[in-house]
């Protein structure tokens, strides 16, 4: 799968293992940086990112910072994102199940390498359910059309 990284320098330790450990499971990775542990701005790196999944350049975005909040209400302000911030296993799950997320939010700050990559792992692995949860996506895309 390709897909999209960045973040900002609270996330860049977090990133740097993803980007490794996802290469190591055969996945094409993208990196929008930062490459730097200076201070910086994480639009300047997430939108990009995420714009290259809502064109089709990336099948998934992760996105890094601190604790995510940042990065999740960045990403769906972009047309054709689906970004979740996720917290524990079950929410890496269902935010694929049912929401089809298409952008995965992470705190780097918040868990260690290990659990971020867990979470990483079930929410590429996880599959979405379709049926009544694609009725409800289609309900809030709508929305996103009409504003």
């Amino acid at each position: 799968m390709r897909i999209a990284i960045a973040a900002d320098h609270g996330g860049l330790k977090a990133k740097n293992f993803l980007v490794a450990e996802l290469r190591k499971l055969g996945h094409e990775v993208v990196d929008f940086g930062t490459h730097e542990e200076s201070s910086c701005d994480y639009p300047d790196f997430g939108i990009p990112a995420a714009q290259s999944v809502a064109a089709g350049s990336a099948e998934r975005g992760v996105l890094v910072c601190t604790n995510g909040i940042g990065m999740s209400m960045l990403a769906n302000r972009i047309h054709g994102i689906r970004a979740a911030l996720v917290y524990n296993e079950r929410t890496a799950e269902r935010t694929r199940q049912h929401h089809d997320s298409n952008v995965l939010c992470l705190g780097g700050g918040e868990f260690s390498e290990e659990e971020l990559l867990r979470f990483t792992r079930i929410w590429l692995e996880t599959e979405f359910e379709g049926g009544r949860h694609a009725r409800r996506i289609g309900k809030f895309e709508s929305l996103e059309r009409s504003c």
